[in-house]
């Protein structure tokens, strides 16, 4: 049985955010697309991470030492039942789970239904994109070149010669899986897991293919399209469904998950939904109530008004003109902070004039 507590390497009773800060360290750590990075490593990371960080797929994993689906009261490969799955626990009863998920496994073992074919899950991948803010500011749509295990073409992800085809497996008989008896202090229970000869798939290749070598996938070059949307935040996460690794034998592909990363601008601080502009003001255009020129993020200028008694130490707000909020119409404010210059060297006539001025 894998530790999944110990390939991400935390403590038994950790919270989900420390779940998830444990898979992103490590994920990134070992990502095969990295100097030095370990395939079979990641895949052991994000099998953990799948598990881990569902609740249900935890605390079954938690009080049984498996997150496998359809395992309860059942009758196994070789007759009688176990009560995996009901939420019996030998330590006391918890809840009774979902009782849809315990009525079709029971209908399947008892022959109402055939058995499920059970297969390896794609894994899900999670690749880097960096945006200028103007991106941010407007959305863009990326196309994100990446190397992941796809489905092969050869066999369409069966993983068999196309002409040799399958036959029952006889480790499992077909079912594609195995029952293993537990004794505990209440007695003998009985357990089932998956086919490890078979992967769960009640049957094996007469012949592997030839191109993936009975996996069903291949590495390979792959290429998606991301919209990103107006607003978004940087470390902020886009899931793309499917877009993942192939599963085995044409089973499910696992997500994309893309991290926009949203490199800083020389010229507008981003908070929030707020930007933040240095501005430098000349004293004679305060003093003559001119019309001042601020640059917009967009890339033109408005021309704003300084109001009567501001306190120049202030930041003056331009409503509407920030960030746009993310999957909304709605945009925060231009926060503008004046940086007050004082005059050169005036002549005499120019000082006589501001001191009749002052004087008036």
């Amino acid at each position: 049985m894998k530790d999944y507590y110990k390939i991400l390497g935390i403590a038994k009773g950790a919270s989900e955010d420390e779940v998830k800060k444990a898979y992103r360290r490590l994920a990134h750590q070992h990502h095969p697309d990295k100097a030095g990075g370990n395939e079979q490593k990641f895949k052991e990371i994000n099998e953990a991470y799948q598990v881990l960080s569902d609740r249900r797929k935890r605390e079954t994993y938690d009080r049984f030492g498996t997150a496998e689906p359809g395992a309860g009261f059942s009758a196994g490969a070789g007759g009688g039942f176990s009560w995996e799955g009901f939420g019996f626990d030998p330590q006391g009863f918890g809840d009774m789970g979902d009782f849809g998920d315990v009525f079709e496994s029971l209908f399947e073992n008892l022959g109402v239904r055939p058995r499920r074919k059970t297969y390896a899950h794609g894994s899900d991948l999670e690749i880097k994109e960096d945006i200028s803010l103007e991106e941010a500011l407007r959305g863009t749509a990326k196309r994100i070149a990446f190397t992941a295990l796809v489905q092969c073409s050869s066999c369409k992800g069966k993983g068999a010669d196309q002409d040799a085809g399958f036959s029952p497996c006889a480790t499992c008989a077909g079912q594609g899986e195995v029952r293993v008896e537990r004794r505990t202090f209440f007695g003998s229970f009985s357990q089932v897991k998956q086919c490890a000869q078979c992967r769960g798939a009640g049957q094996i290749p007469k012949k592997a293919c030839r191109v993936c070598g009975g996996s069903g996938r291949v590495s390979a070059q792959r290429e998606v399209e991301v919209e990103i949307l107006p607003g978004i935040e940087d470390d902020q996460l886009i899931q793309v469904k499917g877009q993942g690794e192939a599963g085995e034998r044409a089973a499910a592909a696992g997500d994309l998950y893309v991290r926009v990363r949203v490199k800083p601008n020389p010229m507008f601080e981003r908070r929030g939904n707020d930007l933040v502009v240095k501005r430098e003001l000349k004293l004679t255009d305060v003093l003559l109530g001119r019309r001042v020129e601020i640059p917009t993020l967009a890339g033109g200028m408005l021309h704003v008004e300084i109001p009567p008694n501001f306190n120049l130490k202030d930041m003056l707000r331009v409503p509407g003109e920030g960030m746009p909020h993310f999957g909304s119409s709605r945009r925060g404010d231009l926060l503008v902070d004046f940086i007050l210059k004082a005059p050169g060297r005036m002549n005499p006539k120019v000082k006589k004039a501001f001191e009749d001025l002052l004087g008036e």
